[in-house]
């Protein structure tokens, strides 16, 4: 029996399909191209009625105008940063996100490697690792107490909000920026507004960032603004890449601007074997060596989280199949 629709998954997610089919097999063909750049696209998508779009490369204008069919657009997941909204609306074709699978393992990374650093966890341990210090305590990295210490909080939507209150339960004095989030509620949370970003950075010990990436938030972190940090502060981004300058902290624990920094995002992902930022954080010589905790963009992943971003995926392209109205339409 012949099925009316195809879904076709761009990159990231293969075979098995279990979750996809789940919810969409008994309706449509659901093909995974698990292409790696956006040129593997040509002659594959053209007659898709869905398209389920992760973040491997840019989905442009280019690819958009091939879609003879399309009457969806999905990122299962929170950024649509690297799908062109704009032409694809331009197409009366709505694209969809999944705002909130990974809210809670978002908020339990950044806190995590918030706490690895600042209680000196991670540069005690690979200092260790290769023979350098005293079975003690290392002076060359002070440790402040956490309680009553500074956890300043950039964005303080969903995630920043659950940043918020895990940091709220370690004694941290939790203060955000976010000049769009409505009066109120620091009030409702417990946590105190600060007006003005350079305040923020000037007198947080910790600073977590958790904005999404627009032209406002680009290189809304980058070597000015770093400079403002407190020296012997803290840097953690599981936003986005590009909202912050990751050579600038790279620089910055050269400098000793910065005692550590914990990256889970690159302006470029995956990064290229010469990336001065993977080079930086090889060489034992240099100071991001044992300063810098690097992931590879899994602040979000769980093994439930996964299951459920690509099912919630799948229930909107059912959503627009039968017509009803979607759930998360960002353009």
């Amino acid at each position: 029996m012949s099925k009316p629709w195809k879904v076709v998954i761009t990159d990231l997610i293969v075979e098995p399909l279990v979750y996809e089919r789940e919810i969409l097999g008994n309706i449509a063909q659901v093909v995974a191209l698990d292409a790696m750049k956006e040129s593997e696209l040509v002659g594959r998508i053209e007659d898709a009625d869905a398209i389920m779009v992760y973040h491997y490369f840019q989905f442009t204008r280019a690819s958009i105008a091939r879609l003879e069919n399309c009457k969806v657009i999905v990122r299962p997941g929170v950024g649509y940063d690297g799908i062109d909204i704009s032409a694809a609306r331009e197409r009366s074709i709505p694209v969809c996100n999944v705002p909130d699978y990974g809210t809670e393992e978002v908020a339990d990374s950044a806190l995590g490697m918030a706490i690895a650093l600042a209680r000196g966890t991670h540069f005690l341990n690979s200092r260790l690792k290769r023979g350098i210090g005293q079975w003690n305590v290392d002076q060359a990295l002070p440790i402040a107490r956490l309680r009553g210490t500074r956890f300043g909080i950039v964005g303080c939507g969903r995630i920043g909000t659950a940043v918020a209150m895990r940091a709220k339960a370690f004694g941290f004095d939790v203060c955000f920026y976010d000049p769009y989030l409505r009066d109120g509620v620091d009030k409702a949370l417990g946590i105190r507004r600060v007006e003005s970003l350079r305040d923020l950075l000037r007198t947080s010990h910790i600073v977590s960032v958790h904005t999404p990436l627009t032209q406002e938030t680009r290189g809304i972190l980058g070597p000015e603004e770093i400079g403002w940090m407190q020296r012997g502060s803290f840097l953690i981004n599981t936003a986005r890449g590009g909202v912050v300058d990751t050579m600038a902290v790279i620089d910055a624990l050269a400098s000793g601007q910065i005692a550590g920094a914990g990256i889970d995002v690159l302006e470029q992902e995956p990064p290229p074997a010469d990336s001065p930022i993977l080079s930086a954080w090889r060489d034992p010589s240099h100071p991001a060596h044992d300063r810098l905790l690097l992931n590879p963009h899994t602040a979000f992943y769980c093994d439930e989280g996964c299951a459920e971003f690509r099912r919630k995926g799948a229930q909107e392209i059912l959503r627009a199949f039968h017509g009803q109205p979607l759930r998360n339409v960002v353009n």
